[in-house]
């Protein structure tokens, strides 16, 4: 759960102030919990809905298409030691984007909902969540490439 917080907010302390609001919430309402073998599930709607809601209430989900590059994605090394390294460098590049481009990109990539999903959870259309999404990777990628230590430069 706290690295549902820390993708979507992109801040340390956030997502640790969150997640304690996370938990409270679900003690509270652990009597409303049907069935135990949801556990998991219910967890992860509260954590990805509070981290939603935290972010509107900051009203920094603000959205802006103004980038048109495609993201590139680096398959090219199975080692653990070259993926941890890569996963490092794209998750503080995802750090540095909008916050509304990463809430999308988020839940899109990470969580697994779809556009018409993220739109609803959003209040935004679904092309809107598109065009989040397509700019996001965009800013990703951009972010990457001028990394040149990263080995994606130009």
């Amino acid at each position: 759960m706290y690295n549902i917080c820390r993708r979507i907010l992109g801040n340390e302390d956030d997502a640790q102030d969150l997640l304690q609001d996370v938990f409270v919430d679900v003690f509270l309402k652990l009597e409303r919990l049907k069935e135990i073998n949801t556990f998991s599930a219910w967890i992860k709607r509260i954590t990805v809905n509070k981290c939603i809601n935290s972010i509107k209430k900051k009203r920094i989900l603000a959205v802006s298409m103004d980038d048109e590059m495609d993201f590139a994605h680096d398959d090219s090394s199975d080692e653990d030691n070259i993926m941890a390294h890569e996963s490092s460098n794209i998750m503080q590049a995802i750090d540095q984007i909008s916050n509304g481009c990463r809430t999308v990109l988020n839940l899109y990539l990470f969580e697994g909902y779809d556009h018409k999903e993220i739109g609803q959870i959003l209040a935004i259309s679904e092309s809107a969540s598109k065009s989040q999404y397509s700019k996001a990777k965009a800013k990703v990628r951009k972010i990457l490439a001028s990394d040149k230590n990263y080995g994606y430069g130009k």
